[in-house]
Protein backbone atom coordinates (compact mmCIF):
# COMPACT_ATOMS: atom_id res chain seq x y z
CA UNK A 1 0.00 0.00 0.00
CA UNK A 2 1.17 3.39 -0.86
CA UNK A 3 1.88 5.85 1.84
CA UNK A 4 -1.03 8.21 2.48
CA UNK A 5 1.31 11.22 2.71
CA UNK A 6 2.89 10.60 -0.69
CA UNK A 7 -0.51 10.06 -2.38
CA UNK A 8 -1.78 13.28 -0.86
CA UNK A 9 1.34 15.15 -2.02
CA UNK A 10 0.96 13.86 -5.61
CA UNK A 11 -2.73 14.78 -5.71
CA UNK A 12 -1.99 18.30 -4.46
CA UNK A 13 0.73 18.75 -7.09
CA UNK A 14 -1.67 17.55 -9.85
CA UNK A 15 -4.41 19.97 -8.79
CA UNK A 16 -1.90 22.85 -8.49
CA UNK A 17 -0.61 22.16 -12.03
CA UNK A 18 -4.16 22.11 -13.41
CA UNK A 19 -4.99 25.44 -11.72
CA UNK A 20 -1.74 26.98 -12.94
CA UNK A 21 -2.45 25.77 -16.47
CA UNK A 22 -5.79 27.61 -16.56
CA UNK A 23 -4.24 30.84 -15.27
CA UNK A 24 -1.23 30.56 -17.59
CA UNK A 25 -3.48 29.88 -20.60
CA UNK A 26 -5.41 33.09 -19.89
CA UNK A 27 -2.15 35.04 -19.50
CA UNK A 28 -0.77 33.57 -22.76
CA UNK A 29 -3.98 34.46 -24.57
CA UNK A 30 -3.86 38.03 -23.22
CA UNK A 31 -0.15 38.36 -24.09
CA UNK A 32 -0.71 37.18 -27.68
CA UNK A 33 -3.59 39.62 -28.06
CA UNK A 34 -1.43 42.50 -26.76
CA UNK A 35 1.41 41.55 -29.11
CA UNK A 36 -0.99 41.65 -32.09
CA UNK A 37 -2.25 45.01 -30.92
CA UNK A 38 1.31 46.39 -30.65
CA UNK A 39 2.14 45.16 -34.15
CA UNK A 40 -1.01 46.81 -35.52
CA UNK A 41 -0.10 50.08 -33.77
CA UNK A 42 3.45 49.99 -35.13
CA UNK A 43 2.12 49.45 -38.63
CA UNK A 44 -0.30 52.34 -38.23
CA UNK A 45 2.46 54.63 -36.95
CA UNK A 46 4.68 53.71 -39.92
CA UNK A 47 1.87 54.53 -42.36
CA UNK A 48 1.18 57.85 -40.65
CA UNK A 49 4.88 58.76 -40.63
CA UNK A 50 5.08 58.10 -44.38
CA UNK A 51 2.03 60.29 -44.94
CA UNK A 52 3.50 63.02 -42.75
CA UNK A 53 6.78 62.88 -44.65
CA UNK A 54 4.91 63.21 -47.94
CA UNK A 55 2.95 66.19 -46.62
CA UNK A 56 6.14 67.73 -45.23
CA UNK A 57 7.79 67.54 -48.64
CA UNK A 58 4.86 69.34 -50.22
CA UNK A 59 4.77 72.13 -47.64
CA UNK A 60 8.52 72.52 -47.09
CA UNK A 61 9.45 76.22 -47.27
CA UNK A 62 12.57 75.67 -49.38
CA UNK A 63 10.62 73.93 -52.15
CA UNK A 64 7.46 76.02 -52.13
CA UNK A 65 7.41 79.06 -54.38
CA UNK A 66 6.89 82.22 -52.34
CA UNK A 67 6.31 85.73 -53.58
CA UNK A 68 9.12 88.20 -52.92
CA UNK A 69 6.81 90.66 -51.11
CA UNK A 70 5.40 88.14 -48.61
CA UNK A 71 7.10 89.25 -45.38
CA UNK A 72 10.47 90.51 -44.16
CA UNK A 73 11.25 87.29 -42.29
CA UNK A 74 10.32 84.97 -45.17
CA UNK A 75 12.61 82.21 -46.34
CA UNK A 76 14.22 82.70 -49.74
CA UNK A 77 15.57 79.85 -51.80
CA UNK A 78 19.10 80.15 -53.11
CA UNK A 79 20.49 78.28 -56.08
CA UNK A 80 23.93 79.10 -57.52
CA UNK A 81 22.67 78.29 -61.01
CA UNK A 82 19.83 80.79 -60.54
CA UNK A 83 22.28 83.45 -59.38
CA UNK A 84 24.44 82.84 -62.45
CA UNK A 85 21.44 83.13 -64.78
CA UNK A 86 20.19 86.28 -63.01
CA UNK A 87 23.59 87.88 -63.37
CA UNK A 88 23.66 86.88 -67.04
CA UNK A 89 20.15 88.25 -67.58
CA UNK A 90 21.20 91.58 -66.08
CA UNK A 91 24.46 91.55 -68.07
CA UNK A 92 26.62 92.28 -65.03
CA UNK A 93 30.04 91.07 -63.98
CA UNK A 94 30.43 89.44 -60.58
CA UNK A 95 32.06 92.65 -59.30
CA UNK A 96 29.23 94.93 -60.49
CA UNK A 97 26.51 92.52 -59.37
CA UNK A 98 28.20 92.34 -55.96
CA UNK A 99 28.17 96.12 -55.73
CA UNK A 100 24.44 96.07 -56.50
CA UNK A 101 23.83 93.56 -53.68
CA UNK A 102 26.27 95.16 -51.26
CA UNK A 103 28.98 92.48 -51.26
CA UNK A 104 32.25 91.89 -53.08
CA UNK A 105 32.62 90.28 -56.47
CA UNK A 106 34.53 87.46 -54.80
CA UNK A 107 31.50 86.69 -52.65
CA UNK A 108 29.36 86.44 -55.78
CA UNK A 109 31.90 84.13 -57.37
CA UNK A 110 32.05 81.96 -54.22
CA UNK A 111 28.26 81.72 -54.10
CA UNK A 112 28.15 80.65 -57.74
CA UNK A 113 30.86 78.05 -57.16
CA UNK A 114 29.10 76.72 -54.03
CA UNK A 115 32.10 77.57 -51.86
CA UNK A 116 29.91 79.65 -49.56
CA UNK A 117 26.25 80.59 -49.28
CA UNK A 118 24.73 84.02 -48.71
CA UNK A 119 23.49 85.09 -45.29
CA UNK A 120 19.84 85.89 -44.60
CA UNK A 121 20.21 89.63 -45.21
CA UNK A 122 22.05 88.98 -48.47
CA UNK A 123 19.31 86.55 -49.52
CA UNK A 124 16.79 89.36 -49.03
CA UNK A 125 18.92 91.63 -51.24
CA UNK A 126 19.06 88.89 -53.89
CA UNK A 127 15.30 88.46 -53.74
CA UNK A 128 14.85 92.20 -54.26
CA UNK A 129 17.19 92.22 -57.27
CA UNK A 130 15.37 89.28 -58.89
CA UNK A 131 12.40 91.51 -59.68
CA UNK A 132 14.32 94.27 -61.47
CA UNK A 133 15.37 94.48 -65.10
CA UNK A 134 18.61 95.34 -66.82
CA UNK A 135 17.87 99.09 -67.10
CA UNK A 136 16.87 99.32 -63.44
CA UNK A 137 20.04 97.48 -62.37
CA UNK A 138 22.25 99.77 -64.43
CA UNK A 139 20.43 102.84 -63.02
CA UNK A 140 21.00 101.62 -59.47
CA UNK A 141 24.68 100.99 -60.20
CA UNK A 142 25.09 104.49 -61.66
CA UNK A 143 23.44 105.91 -58.56
CA UNK A 144 25.82 103.92 -56.32
CA UNK A 145 28.81 105.05 -58.40
CA UNK A 146 27.65 108.66 -58.14
CA UNK A 147 27.36 108.38 -54.35
CA UNK A 148 30.83 106.82 -54.02
CA UNK A 149 32.75 109.04 -56.46
CA UNK A 150 32.40 112.41 -54.56
CA UNK A 151 33.72 110.75 -51.41
CA UNK A 152 36.83 109.57 -53.24
CA UNK A 153 37.66 112.93 -54.86
CA UNK A 154 37.04 114.99 -51.74
CA UNK A 155 40.17 113.72 -49.98
CA UNK A 156 42.70 116.46 -49.28
CA UNK A 157 45.74 116.49 -51.54
CA UNK A 158 48.08 116.12 -48.55
CA UNK A 159 46.67 112.63 -47.85
CA UNK A 160 47.23 111.41 -51.40
CA UNK A 161 50.36 109.45 -52.09
CA UNK A 162 52.72 110.96 -54.56
CA UNK A 163 54.55 109.01 -57.20
CA UNK A 164 57.87 109.90 -55.53
CA UNK A 165 59.06 107.76 -52.89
Amino acid sequence: MPNLGSVLKQEMARIARRELRTHIAAAKKSSAQQKRHVVALKTRVAVLERKLAAIGKLDHPSTAAQPADESPDMRVRFAPKGLRSLRGRLGLSAERFGRLIGVTGQSIYNWEQRVTTPRAQQLQQLAAVRSIGKREALARLEKLDAQNSPAQTSRPASNRRSGKG
